[in-house]
This record gives structure tokens, C-alpha cells and sequence, in this order.
């Protein structure tokens, strides 16, 4: 079988998390800023778009060469081999970005690469005229940074946060990917109990639910590399016969997810019934002072509200004390909180066991973790 270089894009910070998330499936990764790349076998295309729950998308590499002047740019893709990758019917529309580059025109910098990949592929194709585009998509990224131009096909179409399931949302969702990995940054297990008592339009509890069976988090939706010559349907079967088979329905699951406007409490039950999950997770209307934990050894993960509108600091402190004072009983519960609220250790109460730094979209983000101490059941 055909082997490419991928590359699993990923938000900052979340690098090693996708990395994890590569190897586990059978490819050997390397990480650098923002991405990870990996040589794999052509089925691995299917495969990385059904299962990767925290990157953002998969790219297919094309190459790399290094470009200053808008003829070294436009020599340098049309050298690149096209015509492996795209029919002479394919869509080929190009995106682009330039970083610390002297090719810094980014409109130009994508009508030159388009220009040169029509010619090749014109050239390849044996096509006199206009190429139809009438086929299957291949978006093309041509992304430049310190002068090296990379060219990459799209293999996920829209973004892999967006697994199908959700039908409502609040102000301000916390993406699919981001909530996969703040439950994979844990070491939560499928039979403990996990509360989320912010869960806005329940996506955290949702991702924990999928990642608890063993639920692939692109099962419920389509990919554009679907359509492609490419990748023969057989290897599209497979990984979704594999998505099937390793699904763990059977797995019962302590999940409980609450919030103070009962109108989310809503949007969460039916973004699950959506997902699959029926009544696998429990929804509640609850103000975070009335959180009470009945069961040992579980695992509290929550993203408040940040308190960074007018007045809203109060409120971000309010709750992190109110969590604080619950939480300092249950010494068998770890906690891991997301937020931008500089002052959540001195309001909750408690220096964290550990702290790392992520970004929710353009927010700079604290994810605090403090570690409890499990207890023995009897023997």
C-alpha cells in the first residue's frame, strides 16, 4: 500500500496530546509547532479522521521547498506532483498564510499557486483547455514560514471539532477538540465518576461520555477526502468497520453534567441524544454551591466562566470559592479546571499540583489540576 506524510494539525499546547493520539494508532509521529507529522500508509487517511478526538484537521503533504521570489514559488509547486493526488476533474481551490516570510502577499502568494498546479496539471492530464473542476475537492494550503513554502491537501473538509453532534451552543462553546483533551490530560477511567458542574451545552461531559466507550469522535459525520480516487472505498469500510468493532457500548458510565441556566441543561441533553448517548450522561440545573459528591475517586472538569466582561470577576470568584469550600471534603476527587481568572488558586483556596498553559481559540488559559489521593476500597 501507498505510504504519504500526514500532518495532524493541532491548537497550541495540544501537540503532544495528538501525538499520543497518533501513536496509539500504530504511526510513528514527530511533533513541531502546531502540528504532527507521520508517514502512514494510505488507509491511515480514514483512520486518523475518525479517531483523532484533538487535532484540528488532516492535511496531506505535498512538499516543502524553499521559495523567496514569486518564480521560485511558482517553479517550486509546479515541480510537485500533482497529478498523483488530483484527477483532472478535481476542485482545487487554495488557501494560504505567510509568517516571518519575504513572499508576504498572501492573495498573491494562492493565484500563484493556483496558476502553477493547473499547469501542471493541464501538462499531466494532456488537457488543452480550462481544467472542468467540476469533481471532488482538494483544498491546497500554501503556508509559508521563514521563506519554506509548504503545500498541503486537505483531508478532513470542515474541521474535525465539528463531530455532528451539536445542535445548540452558548456564547461561548468550548470546542470538541479542546474538551477531548482536557479529559485525555486526566487520568480518568471509565468506571469512575466524572462531574462537570459547568457544562454550558455539555460538550465536556459529552467528549468524556465518547472517549468512555471508545467511541470514534468522527463516527457521526463525512469527510471531503471521501469522494477521492485517491483512497480506494475498501479503506473507508475498513475504518469504519474498525470504528464499530472497537465501540464499547457496553461500558456504563458515571457522568453527571449540570449548569445554572436550565435552558443549557437542555441544549446538552439533546446535543447527547444527537451524539448517540441517550441517557448514558446525566444532565442537571444546578448552582455550583449545590454540588454534592456522594461517591470516592472521581473527577471534577469544568470550564467556568472566565469573569473577563465588566463585572463578571465577582462572579468568576464566587465560583471558584464556592468549588474551593465543596471540593477541600473530597480529598479522593481530583479537579481540573480551565480558565482565564488570574486569581482561581487564591479564591479556590489551593495552590494547584500542576498548571499548563493552553489556549481556548485567542484566550490564554490556565488549566489547574490538583490531584487527589485515591482511596482503598476494603479487601
Amino acid at each position: 500500500m501507498r505510504t504519504v506524510t500526514l500532518i495532524a494539525t493541532a491548537a497550541m499546547g495540544l501537540e503532544s496530546i495528538v501525538a499520543n493520539e497518533v501513536r496509539e494508532l500504530g504511526y510513528e509521529a514527530k511533533v513541531e509547532n502546531g502540528k504532527v507529522l507521520f508517514d502512514a500508509p494510505i488507509s491511515a487517511i480514514p483512520r486518523c479522521n475518525l479517531w483523532l478526538r484533538t487535532a484540528d484537521r488532516v492535511r496531506l503533504l505535498i512538499g516543502t521547498f524553499h521559495a523567496t521570489s514569486f518564480d521560485e514559488l511558482f517553479e517550486g509547486v509546479k515541480e510537485l506532483r500533482w497529478e498523483e493526488y488530483i484527477p483532472e476533474d478535481g476542485q482545487v481551490p487554495v488557501i494560504g498564510k505567510s509568517v516571518h516570510s519575504k513572499l508576504y502577499s498572501v492573495p498573491d502568494c494562492q493565484a500563484i499557486t493556483k496558476k502553477a498546479i493547473v499547469e501542471r496539471l493541464k501538462l499531466k492530464h494532456g488537457i488543452v483547455s480550462k481544467l472542468p473542476e467540476t469533481g471532488p475537492v482538494y483544498k491546497v494550503e500554501i503556508a509559508l514560514l521563514k521563506d519554506m513554502a509548504t503545500l498541503t491537501i486537505d483531508t478532513s473538509g470542515t474541521g474535525l471539532h465539528k463531530r455532528g453532534y451539536r445542535v445548540g451552543q452558548g456564547e461561548a462553546p468550548l470546542k470538541e477538540t479542546l474538551a477531548a483533551a482536557l479529559v485525555k490530560l486526566t487520568n480518568w477511567k471509565p468506571d469512575e465518576p466524572l462531574i462537570d458542574p459547568f457544562c454550558g451545552s455539555g460538550t465536556i461531559p459529552i467528549e468524556a461520555a465518547l472517549i468512555g466507550q471508545n467511541i470514534a469522535p468522527g463516527f457521526n459525520r463525512e469527510f471531503v477526502s471521501e469522494d477521492w480516487g485517491l483512497i480506494r472505498s475498501k479503506y473507508w469500510d475498513q475504518a469504519f468497520e474498525e470504528v464499530e468493532d472497537l465501540a464499547n457500548y457496553d461500558q456504563a458510565l458515571t457522568i453527571v453534567g449540570s449548569d445554572i441556566d436550565h435552558k443549557m441543561v437542555e441544549i446538552s441533553k439533546q446535543n447527547a441524544i444527537e451524539a448517540g448517548l441517550g441517557d448514558l450522561v446525566s444532565w442537571k440545573q444546578m448552582q455550583v454551591r449545590d454540588l454534592t459528591i456522594k461517591d470516592a475517586n472521581g473527577y471534577l472538569i469544568g470550564n467556568p466562566p472566565y469573569g473577563q466582561r465588566l463585572g463578571d470577576k465577582e462572579i468568576a470568584a464566587a465560583l471558584a470559592k464556592d468549588l474551593g469550600s465543596i471540593m477541600k471534603n473530597h480529598h479522593s476527587w481530583s479537579v481540573y479546571i480551565l480558565t482565564a481568572f488570574e486569581q482561581f488558586e487564591k479564591e479556590y483556596g489551593q495552590k494547584a499540583t500542576k498548571k499548563r498553559k493552553l489556549f481556548n481559540g485567542f484566550i490564554r488559559t490556565d488549566y489547574y489540576q490538583y490531584f487527589g489521593k485515591k482511596e482503598k476500597g476494603e479487601l
